[in-house]
């Protein structure tokens, strides 16, 4: 039987960091562990390196010694490609005793200078990782297609340069995922385990269509299927992304889906708030502690779907080891 580690991913929680006083890194990683996670993965991206809560050396000192007593993997996430950039986080990727580090494209240009300008920066990066003893795993970020990431990891070719697959990115380029991981796969070393539906424009507060973030398995992503081919190609851990009430358009659609099918059919209404939150984001601001409350609803539900469902489909899930 196949074995994988399971992370829990900060991002699961970023309306607890956002609108839960005293909400931190340390809160997120007590209850990662209490939920039986062998690793998580934390967000580093952007000011005070967001979910790691802290920019300081004894601050990173403080969240590997966490990790260390929790018994807890660990991988860190940024955006940007540029070497000094990545150099910064690798860093502090070394400081915490992170395995990965995912990142993402962040030039503007056609598809062919940003994917020619990523591949300049990842050939430096690549040294950079080694040096780092930390792999750079570059995501499909909602900006390329599986052909076109592939094509960027082939040009790298470094075995310290992977991908980030993540199971629902795709779908803002229009391309449906098990076409994105056809593509990619042979570069995969970690993944963003999530679930979307599509709202049709007429439903959503700002009349454009939109992907959006549900509780995993409450929506449209073939997530077993994905699941079984990640794992037959050797993926070690998967990351839980409960990207809850997330949403973004389809800005380029240039691949294979058909909105309405597959992945892309729409959920209908009425809309329940948890399953299908297209009202969640009037809560910042209404009732912040109900928005808190509905994203622990809908952590707990994907949780409990997602080991379910990969016992079922003869997956093990690595249990973590007695205290």
């Amino acid at each position: 039987m196949p074995r994988v580690h399971l992370f829990q991913q900060s991002y699961s929680y970023r309306h607890h960091y956002l609108h839960q006083p005293g909400f931190d890194v340390f809160q997120f990683l007590e209850i990662a562990g209490a939920d039986g996670f062998t690793g998580v993965s934390i967000n580093a991206n952007g000011a005070n390196y967001r979910q790691l809560s802290g920019t300081t050396a004894d601050h990173f000192r403080a969240v590997r010694a966490c990790l260390t007593r929790l018994r807890l993997r660990c991988d860190l996430e940024t955006s940007d490609t540029a070497p000094a950039h990545m150099e910064s986080l690798l860093q502090v990727g070394q400081a915490v005793g992170a395995e990965q580090l995912r990142t993402y494209m962040r030039h503007d240009g056609s598809v062919s200078e940003t994917v020619a300008r990523t591949i300049a920066d990842l050939r430096i990066v690549a040294r950079l990782a080694e040096q780092a003893g930390i792999r750079v795993l570059l995501e499909n970020h909602e900006d390329f297609t599986g052909p076109e990431l592939a094509s960027i990891l082939g040009a790298v070719d470094n075995p310290w340069i992977g991908a980030l697959y993540d199971y629902g990115n795709s779908m803002m380029v229009g391309e449906q995922p098990l076409t994105a991981l056809a593509s990619i796969l042979p570069f995969v070393r970690s993944a963003h385990l999530k679930d979307h539906v599509c709202i049709a424009a007429d439903q959503t507060p700002d009349g454009r269509l939109w992907v959006l973030g549900t509780p995993i398995g409450r929506g449209h992503l073939p997530i077993v299927e994905i699941t079984r081919q990640l794992v037959a190609g050797g993926l070690d851990r998967l990351i839980m992304s409960s990207v809850w009430a997330y949403h973004a358009p389809i800005h380029d659609h240039r691949g294979d889906g058909r909105i309405g099918t597959g992945a892309f059919a729409f959920a209908k209404p009425p809309f329940d708030p948890v399953d299908c939150p297209v009202a969640a984001d009037t809560l910042a601001t209404s009732d912040p502690d109900r928005l808190v409350a509905l994203e622990l609803a809908a952590v707990q539900r994907g949780q409990i779907w997602l080991r379910h469902a990969l016992a079922d489909a003869g997956i093990e899930i690595v249990q973590r080891s007695p205290d």
